[in-house]
């Protein structure tokens, strides 16, 4: 299926053959942070049942086939910076920013408004 083709989470479920439960459940978690919002690696293992894998969610997100639909660019870190090398964090941040997120000194202005 074509990224274009994708149009709900069952369309996700089905593009995502090949990745493991917790691969896909980090994706699907991921896919329903609405623009605007952010979520952390922290509250996504949470979301998919997981609390103590973080990790595990930054490297399923880093095997991301469906970005931009599946806006993996919408999770930071608990301190409100953005993850990984930094030419990508810096373009994660620019997405972020163009979304409508308020980002100060390179990280996102945490509140309840913001966390998804």
């Amino acid at each position: 299926m074509d990224k274009d083709e994708i149009k709900n989470e069952e369309d996700v479920r089905r593009s995502l053959s090949g990745k493991t439960v917790f691969e896909k459940d980090v994706l699907i978690a991921t896919y329903r942070i609405p623009r605007g919002k952010v979520s952390t690696y922290r509250r996504i293992a949470e979301k998919v049942g997981k609390p103590r894998a973080w990790r595990a969610v930054s490297n399923a997100l880093h095997k991301n086939p469906l970005h931009p639909v599946v806006p993996c660019h919408r999770v930071i870190r608990s301190d409100g910076r953005f993850g990984g090398e930094k030419k990508g964090a810096k373009t994660r941040m620019k997405l972020v920013e163009n979304e409508g997120v308020p980002i100060k000194n390179g990280r996102v202005t945490m509140h309840d408004d913001i966390l998804f």
